[in-house]
């Protein structure tokens, strides 16, 4: 794929890219200080979704529609995402919840599903620790909240594990290293994340061809910007934060699913039950860690079986 390049932008712009979701519309507010953008879909019970690094509400574009004939689908552009405003700080994910709880009590809503993937399922869990009243029932995709477990992750990967596939037993996930270093990936990254971007889906997809080049550019489109680079670095930087928080947390109550693809299933298996006293964790091992575009409807037929029991 060639270095995308920003003369054709507007088709990446979400007045444009909502054109692929029927039924949905663009929406804006200002919550907890800063400004989200979020589109929404379909009628029935609320289920807000979250997504994760490097992508934006557009990763929601296999399996919104779908999910739009059962549920209202309201997909989030988290703080320093995609539209939304990208602040100096709040990229802790108490902070970030509080941002999605805002963005709840505005739309007159009470009490919704939420879903989140990656960092996404971060900000959904620490939503549903912080704000259990408003939770009904909790998904979190290849993404938990962060615990003291990040500080064993390796500074250099196991011999013989590092290879073109992500191992499913020793993960080298270099990345969280690299993210949390101010200022110079900006230099690096300015205009040249396609590298990152393609780099990583071929490492923890399993077939990366399922990511296709029009989203590809969707995302690089987004996070070719310094401040976008920045905004989103912060997500990582914030994770002692979030260790922090998370030992004042209660088990949780509401019910709680865990998807997991083949490259964190094993770990979510083991420590997605502690967190809560209704957990269950299904495994899409024919699947690597961009969940949505490599087995959509796996996806779809779990979450819409667990909303609906």
């Amino acid at each position: 794929m060639n270095e995308i390049t920003l003369t054709s932008q507007n088709q990446y712009d979400d007045e444009e890219l909502i054109k692929n979701f029927p039924g949905f519309s663009n929406h804006y507010l200002v919550v907890n200080s800063v400004k989200l953008h979020y589109v929404e879909g379909g009628s029935g019970e609320p289920l807000i979704c979250l997504p994760g690094w490097p992508q934006t509400w557009y990763s929601y574009h296999p399996i919104a529609m779908e999910l739009a004939k059962t549920f209202q689908v309201i997909i989030v552009d988290i703080r320093g995402m995609g539209s939304s405003e990208k602040p100096d700080s709040g990229y802790d994910k108490k902070t970030m919840a509080t941002d999605v709880l805002e963005l709840v009590q505005q739309l007159g809503l009470s009490k919704v599903h939420i879903m989140g993937h990656d960092i996404g399922g971060m900000i959904a869990m620490s939503f549903a620790f912080n704000y259990p009243d408003y939770t009904e029932k909790l998904i979190v995709l290849d993404g938990a909240h962060p615990s003291e477990g990040m500080m064993q992750m390796p500074l250099m990967p196991a011999p013989g594990t590092f290879n073109e596939k992500m191992d499913a037993n020793m993960p080298y996930a270099w990345w969280m290293g690299f993210n949390q270093v101010k200022g110079l990936p900006e230099k690096i990254l300015e205009g040249r994340f396609q590298y990152l971007m393609d780099w990583l889906f071929n490492y923890v997809m399993i077939d990366d061809r399922k990511m296709s080049s029009f989203e590809r550019a969707v995302y690089a489109s987004a996070y070719n910007q310094t401040e976008s680079i920045r905004a989103s670095n912060g997500w990582y930087q914030t994770f002692s934060q979030d260790i922090e928080d998370a030992k004042n947390y209660q088990q949780l109550t509401m019910p709680v699913l865990g998807i997991a693809s083949y490259v964190s299933y094993n770990f979510m298996k083991m420590g997605l039950p502690y967190i809560g006293k209704n957990v269950e964790v299904k495994g899409i091992l024919d699947s690597g860690h961009y969940l949505y575009e490599e087995q959509p409807e796996q996806v779809i037929e779990a979450v819409v079986e667990f909303l609906l029991k």
